[in-house]
């Protein structure tokens, strides 16, 4: 593979030149990609860089995925306006085994070297990690573009946040990293880490980023927390409908450009966005979930029909039925999440909107539910 197809679709690649002089050795590169399981699932943001790591295994190069268990507790304060909260031990071991899972329909199983970064940070003694701290001055640290602003402002910057990007960077020591991969608002975190291999007399690892993925609503970064995302394991139906919400311009081509890797389809935004969706879809549940689940999108969002198959779900006790509770349960949203739908005019009985909070037994036995477009159920006595 030619150096511009490793690179493509990179914005960093720091230093100049080093790459090149890094596959001149004639020998398997060590290629690193950390994350962090803050969240349960991954999502089409992250196949992104996964998926640069794929080119590279494809290659012959040893991928090397560290699942953050440990620096997860830290909270990575990268393009945050303010400290991450940090999810109990049960959610982040949880999570771990999720996300390497789901990483490996992206990455060969059997060519990835799997690894927990608990294992050599857990293991830390305080002077080791005095050791670490000495390579980064505070005045270094407030050189990152969020720490600047939350310092500018006069919000708290925790010790601990100052010391992830460290705690990242002993990670490339660890596993003796070549390159490592991330995000553009990673570069910071993986250029200290050149400083930190440096500081360990080991050779600095190659610096390369990858763009962010814009979420469905066409601005903000793709993130759960946000509510914007595609996962990767979301019913192929799920799917299809979210990819077809994303903006004409400029979701649309830098979707297929990071994602399919080609240029729109069609010069009709419509024609692109079904293409897309479609092939997004046939990659995580093949062609035939695909077509059923266009089937779905045309009958239910263009038509303005509910599906062909609407589930059923028993009401909850209870008369009157709190409707945020039963949608919670019904469509797996947070109550603050159905609240927030009902207000906007999101939720309907019988094809017509509902705003009430509270609706009387009976009026619900029997009553197609729908929130938001894509989501429907038949609701059942008990």
């Amino acid at each position: 593979m030619r150096i511009g197809e490793l690179t493509r679709n990179s914005v960093d690649v720091l230093p100049a030149g080093a790459l090149e002089r890094k596959l001149a050795l004639d020998r398997p590169l060590r290629v690193k990609l950390g994350i962090d399981p803050t969240a349960p699932d991954l999502h089409l943001g992250h196949t992104v860089v996964l998926d640069k790591l794929a080119d590279f295994q494809r290659k012959g190069h040893r991928i090397i995925l560290i699942v953050g268990d440990y620096t997860a507790r830290i909270g990575d304060p990268s393009g945050r306006s303010r400290e991450r909260p940090v999810l109990s031990d049960e959610e982040l071991d949880a999570n771990a085994k999720t996300y390497a899972e789901q990483a490996f329909k992206v990455l060969d199983r059997s060519k990835t070297e799997l690894r927990h970064n608990s294992e050599w940070l857990a293991e830390l003694s305080y002077g080791e990690i005095v050791r670490i701290s000495r390579v980064a001055t505070v005045a270094r640290l407030l050189e990152r573009d969020d720490f600047a602003k939350r310092f500018a402002a006069g919000e708290p910057i925790s010790v601990s946040e100052f010391l992830y990007p460290l705690m990242q960077g002993y990670d490339s020591v660890a596993i003796e990293a070549d390159v490592e991969l991330g995000g553009t608002e990673q570069l910071y975190n993986l250029l200290m880490g050149r400083e930190i291999m440096e500081a360990y007399g080991l050779e600095p690892q190659v610096a390369m980023t990858l763009p962010i993925l814009s979420g469905t609503d066409g601005f903000e970064r793709m993130s759960k927390s946000r509510g914007n995302y595609v996962g990767i394991t979301e019913a192929p139906a799920e799917m299809f409908g979210k990819v077809m919400s994303i903006p004409d311009f400029p979701a649309l081509q830098e979707w297929w450009r990071l994602l399919i890797g080609e240029e729109p389809s069609s010069e009709s935004p419509m024609e692109s966005k079904l293409e897309l969706a479609r092939r997004i879809v046939i990659r995580w549940h093949g062609e035939e979930a695909a077509r059923l689940a266009e089937e779905h999108f045309t009958r239910v969002v263009r038509e303005g029909q509910p599906p062909e198959d609407v589930p059923e779900v028993p009401l909850p006790d209870g008369d009157p039925v709190h409707v945020p509770a039963l949608l919670a349960a019904a469509f797996g949203l947070t109550t603050s999440e159905a609240r927030r739908l009902i207000e906007q005019g999101g939720v309907r009985l019988n094809g017509s909107v509902a705003r009430a909070l509270d609706v009387p037994r009976d009026r619900l036995v029997g009553a197609l539910i729908q929130a938001g477009k894509r989501r429907f159920a038949r609701l059942t006595a008990p």
